[in-house]
């Protein structure tokens, strides 16, 4: 795909003696939101994680910006403008939110010194951040440390943003801020890679969708597409949208 900013060509990934991905191939157009839908066990976190470098691909390559990253260590993927929010948010609960955000300020060597434009942009995305500034973000409901996680990951400028099931356990009034927020991401330039099982979340924010089943992308194309073939759907995650 010639405006890919992410590709996976035959990717397969070993985690112990378990053969994990079978072959992936998968590609991430610039300024999209693309799902990653399947049914659990399918290998979507395996991929996420693989892409960086958490687990090594045994197999296959991995290319960013034209950039083979198959072999770069995860700080090395960190620093190329990608952000990573796992699916248990990988919240420091002892710091603050304030805290949170500074750990990935790399410009920045205090609190005083981050950028206060970007994080007045945050603050619109995620009111939570700013009402919550100064408490320990163990102490923020489940809703309100999704925002936190997402929040940290784009502190910095990001190329390409990729969350783990962001919508798990959220209220419905949170989860369309998170829509509206990852909206406006989009809008911003950022290319967003989601992993999702709430379908009605992928329906409405999802560009481009890629549905995996045993370590395989086994379909891909446009997300109202999908949305707009229940056989299809049935076939895929034997569920209708």
């Amino acid at each position: 795909m010639s405006n890919a900013l992410l590709e996976l060509q035959g990717v397969h990934t070993h985690i112990g003696a378990y053969h994990i991905l079978h072959g992936v191939d998968l590609a991430v157009p610039r300024g999209e939101v693309t799902m990653l839908l399947g049914r659990n066990g399918a290998g979507k976190t395996t991929t996420l994680r693989t892409i960086m470098g958490l687990w090594q691909a045994s197999q296959g390559r991995i290319r960013f910006a034209q950039q083979d990253i198959t072999r770069l260590s995860t700080p090395a993927i960190a620093r190329l403008n990608i952000a990573y929010v796992p699916e248990n948010m990988g919240i420091f609960a002892d710091l603050t939110v304030k805290e949170n955000l500074l750990l990935a300020a790399r410009s920045a060597s205090n609190a005083a010194r981050m950028d206060r434009q970007r994080l007045d942009w945050i603050c619109e995305l995620f009111p939570a951040v700013q009402k919550f500034w100064d408490h320990p973000a163990g102490k923020l409901s489940g809703g309100q440390k999704q925002m936190v996680a997402v929040a940290r990951a784009i502190v910095e400028p990001r190329d390409l943003l990729i969350v783990d099931e962001p919508s798990k356990g959220l209220a419905p009034a949170i989860i369309n801020n998170m829509i509206d927020a990852f909206a406006r991401l989009k809008a911003s330039g950022v290319s967003i890679l989601l992993v999702e099982q709430n379908i009605a979340f992928a329906k409405r924010l999802g560009d481009g969708v890629a549905v995996m089943d045993n370590g395989r992308v086994v379909h891909a194309g446009r997300m109202a597409d999908l949305a707009a073939d229940e056989e299809l759907q049935q076939s895929l995650l034997g569920l209708a949208l």
